[in-house]
């Protein structure tokens, strides 16, 4: 069976792939940017990646004509633009024209569990989309899941942030409204087997985890998993306004996804039951057992995917990795420095394992003090780490850097700052005839770009001689 999966770079997407390879499909993966693509599926025979952008109808051209099933992965929980339900309509509308004169069969889109009554701003959108999809061309299948846990999910790593964090919350009331979480593991089964059943054409099916909790029980039962005592006070004064702040601060989320995600909070996320279980033969597990399997793939350093890694966590990349890939060499500021190397695959490793737990080998209460500056002025600051500890590709999030180009055959790493800065700024590593070329290169906008270099000049001098220093072991 010929499978495409658009979003294939997101954080199902890049679970679901090998599931439908382990079960012998040849899998298209729709991405819209190469680079983010896993090198490791370029040696896979049953895999072809195409590079399209549902927003430009012009490039869906590169989609195989002879599609049997479609993951229908797309979405997004923020977007620079404030209209991001219009961005996703026309996705939508895009995909469907596609497919409208194609022997597709069918479309298996996740969506989320709404509230018929009253619905978020990123719920509305998932229902506008599920309305589109729908098409006498091909069988839609639709799953609305509740929240996903799961290692690197996004609900997740904030709850995680906010137990690890804080040993008393003052929390806003929305945490006591009602949810229904499930674990990433049985919304993949419930993906994976949907493939071909054609009892489940034309239907859509909430799933969820098998307890109703508030958000409040969600930490607390956190808490108690990881052997941790926390107590939560709930204040009915606390705007949505100030409530996306307290997120910010406190979690790894940016403040957009921080206010989509208070907006969704408040309202409740209850399934409505089906037979779904019966027929795809999924029993899901408690809360308490996905936390527990999730941490023992952070554990085994297993995570697959992570939501930092989206391109939603991103503050500055507006436009695909190889826009970023080459870097300017006029009208910049650099600092260039080399040596010699005495361990070459030492050097490799520690670069490669630069950043999130490990730090920057130097100054790192200097790369603490920088980060702490970016996020006080609306920047992502050093919360998001890394997904691996030592391994790095195209696309990763690594604290407030995104990295560009990674390759350990060439023995060069490309990094793109994504912190608050009045201009654009990249560092390299690149090793060459036994020799580490370190350069931070830096294209200010205006005067105040220019201020800025020469402010930070003096610290440079210091943090990159200590950094490329510590990873020549000189």
């Amino acid at each position: 069976m010929k499978i495409l999966v658009t979003g294939a770079t997101g954080y199902i997407g890049k679970r679901l792939i090998p599931i439908l390879i382990n079960e012998g499909h040849h899998v298209v993966c729709a991405v819209r940017d190469k680079l983010r693509a896993d090198k490791t599926h370029l040696e896979e025979d049953n895999i072809s990646i195409i590079e399209c952008d549902f927003l430009k109808p012009e490039t869906l051209n590169n989609i195989p004509q002879d599609i049997d099933v479609a993951y229908y992965l797309i979405h997004s929980m923020s977007n620079s633009s404030n209209d991001f339900s219009s961005l996703e309509a026309r996705c939508a509308t895009n995909f469907k024209d596609y497919f409208s004169n194609l022997p597709l069969k069918q479309v298996i889109y996740l969506s989320g569990i709404t509230n018929e009554e009253q619905l978020s701003k990123h719920l509305s959108s998932r229902k506008n989309v599920e309305e589109i999809l729908t098409s006498d061309s091909y069988a839609l299948t639709i799953f609305k899941a509740g929240i996903i846990v799961g290692s690197g999910s996004s609900s997740f790593e904030i709850i995680r942030d906010l137990v690890e964090k804080l040993p008393i919350m003052v929390a806003p009331k929305w945490l006591n409204t009602k949810t229904q979480p499930i674990a990433v593991r049985d919304v993949l089964a419930f993906l994976s087997r949907a493939k071909e059943k054609k009892e489940l054409y034309n239907k859509s099916y909430d799933v969820f985890g098998p307890e109703i909790l508030t958000y409040k029980q969600m930490l607390l039962q956190f808490a108690e998993t990881r052997g941790l005592n926390r107590y939560i006070l709930t204040v009915p004064v606390m705007t949505p306004k100030l409530s996306s702040y307290w997120l910010y601060f406190v979690t790894s989320t940016s403040y957009k996804l921080a206010t989509t995600l208070v907006d969704s909070m408040g309202v409740a996320i209850v399934g409505k039951p089906s037979n779904i279980n019966k027929i795809l033969g999924v029993d899901p597990i408690t809360y308490k057992e996905a936390v527990k399997l999730a941490f023992e793939k952070i554990e085994q350093n297993s995570i697959i995917s992570s939501w930092k890694d989206s391109m939603v966590s991103s503050g500055r990349l507006k436009k695909s990795l190889h826009k970023y890939i080459n870097v300017p060499k006029y009208g910049c500021f650099k600092d260039y420095k080399e040596r010699l190397i005495i361990n070459e695959e030492d050097t490799i490793n520690k670069i490669w394992s630069i950043g999130g737990a490990t730090g920057w080998y130097y100054g790192n209460f200097l790369w603490k003090i920088r980060g702490y500056i970016d996020k006080l002025v609306g920047g992502i600051g050093l919360r998001r780490g890394r997904t691996h500890t030592s391994e790095l590709a195209a696309g990763d999030a690594l604290d407030f850097w995104r990295v560009i180009f990674s390759d350990k055959n060439e023995k060069k790493l490309l990094l793109y700052a994504e912190m608050k800065l009045p201009g654009e700024a990249w560092l390299e590593f690149k090793i060459d005839k036994g020799i580490l070329k370190q350069t931070a290169t830096f294209r200010p906008r205006g005067l105040a770009g220019r201020l800025y270099w020469y402010s930070v000049y003096p610290f440079h001098g210091l943090i990159f001689n200590g950094l490329i220093n510590k990873l020549t072991n000189n």
